[in-house]
């Protein structure tokens, strides 16, 4: 097969492995390089955006362009790169239109002939842990704005990892607090909802903040273009919601510390911002009635769906029994991993066995969590895919099965990894080898486990930014 996005697709697709699960790991890797290219920025954008005579097009809203003095482009995310160059595309098939700006992106975004290019100045920032050149950069779009006139539109482009990418800290915090807090979050296992309210209330920018500054200086134009990487595209999530109100108070913030035991290793600036939060209310972040986004047009161009109905179609034209059974998979990976057994059980008895289907499908979409308590290398979806080979391996499986656990970031966790599959041959060769699935579990290692029986998926950063995407592939010939 063809590979756009896999690097080392021929030692997935090794010669000994029996031709049945060949097949099925043919058409899941097929159907992953579907998904990566359906949710690429670049595609999203044209898909949603236009310019014609002078006015530009966004789903069923017209804007005069003629009517603006002056364009700028801000904001920050894994995505965000492919989502400006796309833009200034966009911008340039109008001749008379002029634009500047700056964007965060992540250090280790693979686009360099394209930044040399390009009009805006993008700044190059750390993730998930924020540095100094992320707060740089973050000042950079404040000072934008403060600049701007009534007469001016402001293009703020959002994409996941924007929170890490986006810092810039309240008044007292010092930036290396606001690395120690996002450091304990990662690693406490709260889920990215959690991590977010925390991380608004901590910031000048996101929470709606950016927004406020607007209102406050100039009340310009603002049309935000989100791609979701959350569950359930709620755009108060998403990077932290710069650009919308802020439903979370200060007491959810002191409730989720308490929950994960974070009150105590929080840093003392802090601990007294959030005590001030919860006496001044003039602290908190803009609500939904705030007048400050009477002029602020939000539009999610994207979310990991358009993956999801790519892969449907692809797979439906394959003759599978296609079933998106969750788009909201949250919680703990190791333990999904091991309720995947029970999932593929169930739909093995019901379809395979009863003669409805001879191949199944089954998709999940969401975003799980890793309770670090190891000093391994994986991910969230390895971790998932090893949790559900250490409860399978007592298990006797009589039909052929395909499992793909992906980032479609490309990187996920500390590893240079997407994520992995895992089938029958794995498995087996898990047993015959002898290696101790659970051991590796334990220290949060299932990168190395992976690498060890080569079946890590590598892609490097993708530039997309949407939900992760889970793929079981089920055929009866075993």
């Amino acid at each position: 097969m063809l590979a756009l996005y896999l690097k080392n697709i021929s030692q997935l697709l090794l010669n000994d492995v029996e031709k049945n699960q060949l097949i099925l790991r043919e058409i899941g890797l097929q159907a992953l390089e579907k998904a990566i290219y359906a949710v690429k920025p670049k595609n999203l954008m044209e898909n949603s955006i236009y310019i014609k005579n002078n006015k530009l097009f966004i789903e069923n809203d017209e804007y005069d362009l003629q009517k603006f003095k002056k364009i700028y482009i801000i904001g920050g995310g894994k995505a965000t790169a492919e989502m400006v160059f796309t833009l200034e595309k966009i911008l340039i098939s109008s001749k008379d239109i002029d634009y500047e700006g700056i964007i965060n992106i992540p250090e280790n975004l693979e686009k360099q002939e394209l930044i040399k290019k390009s009009r805006i100045s993008i700044n190059l920032a750390s993730h998930p842990i924020p540095n100094e050149s992320g707060v740089k950069g973050t000042k950079s779009m404040m000072e934008i704005v403060e600049k701007s006139t009534e007469n001016d539109l402001i293009f703020c482009l959002i994409s996941g990892g924007g929170s890490a990418l986006l810092p810039l800290p309240k008044q007292g915090i010092k930036l290396e607090d606001l690395q120690k807090v996002n450091s304990l979050l990662l690693s406490s296992g709260a889920s990215i909802h959690e991590i977010n309210i925390i991380r608004k209330h901590l910031s000048d920018f996101k929470g709606g903040n950016l927004v406020k500054k607007l209102y406050n200086s100039s009340g310009a134009t603002l049309i935000s273009l989100i791609i979701s990487d959350v569950v359930g595209d709620n755009l108060d999530s998403i990077a932290s919601g710069p650009t919308v109100p802020d439903k979370s108070r200060f007491e959810d913030v002191l409730e989720i510390l308490k929950k994960y035991n974070l009150l105590g290793k929080i840093p003392s600036s802090v601990k007294e911002h959030l005590e001030m939060g919860l006496t001044d209310k003039s602290l908190e972040n803009p609500k939904p009635n705030d007048e400050c986004f009477t002029n602020i047009h939000n539009y999610l161009i994207g979310s990991v769906n358009s993956a999801v109905q790519e892969i449907k179609s692809f797979l439906d034209e394959k003759g599978f029994e296609v079933n998106y059974f969750s788009n909201n998979i949250i919680g703990e990976a190791r333990e999904f991993g091991t309720s995947i057994y029970s999932l593929i059980s169930q739909n093995v008895e019901e379809l395979l066995d009863q003669n409805k289907s001879e191949k199944i499908a089954l998709i999940g979409t969401g975003e799980l969590t890793v309770t670090i308590k190891g000093n391994g290398v994986g991910g969230r979806n390895q971790e998932m895919l090893l949790g559900f080979l250490n409860y399978v391996k007592v298990k006797k499986i009589n039909y052929n099965f395909l499992i793909i656990g992906a980032n479609l970031d490309g990187i996920e966790g500390n590893s240079k990894a997407m994520g992995a599959i895992v089938d029958n041959y794995v498995l087996e060769q898990m047993i015959s080898k002898n290696i101790d699935s659970e051991e590796f579990l334990e220290n949060n290692d299932s990168n190395s486990f992976f690498k060890k029986l080569s079946v890590d998926l590598i892609t490097g950063p993708t530039g997309c930014n949407v939900n992760d995407l889970i793929l079981i592939l089920l055929s009866r010939e075993y």
